[in-house]
């Protein structure tokens, strides 16, 4: 999800005037919050081993400098931009709609076994298709090394089926900030064929998942920990 760029935008009136579009009215504003899981995590991350990190989300210049300043490696994926690849779309025995977990995952997270320490997963799972889910956490468990963490935010039912999709930036050993996913889609127009870009209001959250589900979600790793934070969205910390 790659981040929006912020600029000025320009159009011209008929009468020929000029007028600039305050860039701050068009960028998503970013949000603040505190992470109880992250700050476990980033006991990982003091150490003078280099640790390799994988960050499931469009970069981040902060995220890359977190982890860079450390002397540590950070890949970054978008795997939700990823996932509104029409080729992927077909059809399951009962003829519903279902996304390829088989082309996806040849197409992305292809990195060797036991390759990462640290993934951060975010709220991937409550924003990706279902029928990626399994499929991508499997992937994920191959990826990290025995005994490498894996951090996920799971949205609660108080939190409403409209609540925003969010990129997480780290600004400190707890602290993030949140900032809301717009995606951006090119779309033909007119006798010209000339491509307009048009922004849509972000990904929509698809499920939400019980204590019981998260657990199930996660039996192949070897712990999990809750953390119930205050904006109706439980951390959860994994290990391989």
């Amino acid at each position: 999800m790659a981040s929006v760029t912020q600029s000025f935008m320009k159009f011209f009136r008929s009468s020929g005037s000029r007028e600039a579009v305050n860039p701050a009215q068009t960028a998503p504003q970013k949000l603040s919050r505190r992470s109880s899981g992250l700050g476990e995590l980033a006991r990982m991350w003091d150490t003078t081993e280099v640790l390799t990190v994988l960050d499931l989300g469009s970069t981040s210049p902060s995220n890359i400098r977190h982890f860079t300043e450390r002397g540590h490696r950070i890949y970054s994926e978008d795997l939700l931009t990823a996932s509104t690849d029409p080729r992927l779309v077909t059809k399951d025995e009962q003829g519903n709609v279902v996304l390829d977990s088989r082309q996806f995952l040849a197409d992305n997270l292809v990195y060797p076994a036991a390759h990462f320490d640290v993934v951060l997963c975010w709220n991937l799972p409550d924003y990706l298709h279902e029928s990626l889910v399994r499929p991508v956490v499997g992937r994920l468990w191959s990826v990290l090394k025995p005994g490498g963490m894996l951090l996920a935010f799971f949205h609660t039912r108080d939190a409403g089926p409209d609540s925003p999709c969010y990129r997480f930036h780290i600004v400190g050993s707890d602290a993030l900030e949140m900032q809301k996913i717009e995606l951006r889609r090119e779309t033909r127009r007119g006798p010209t064929g000339a491509v307009h870009t048009a922004i849509s209001d972000g990904f929509q959250l698809q499920r939400v998942f019980n204590n019981r589900h998260i657990e199930n979600l996660f039996r192949d790793f070897a712990s999990i920990k809750f953390f119930l934070a205050r904006d109706n969205v439980r951390e959860v910390l994994v290990v391989r």
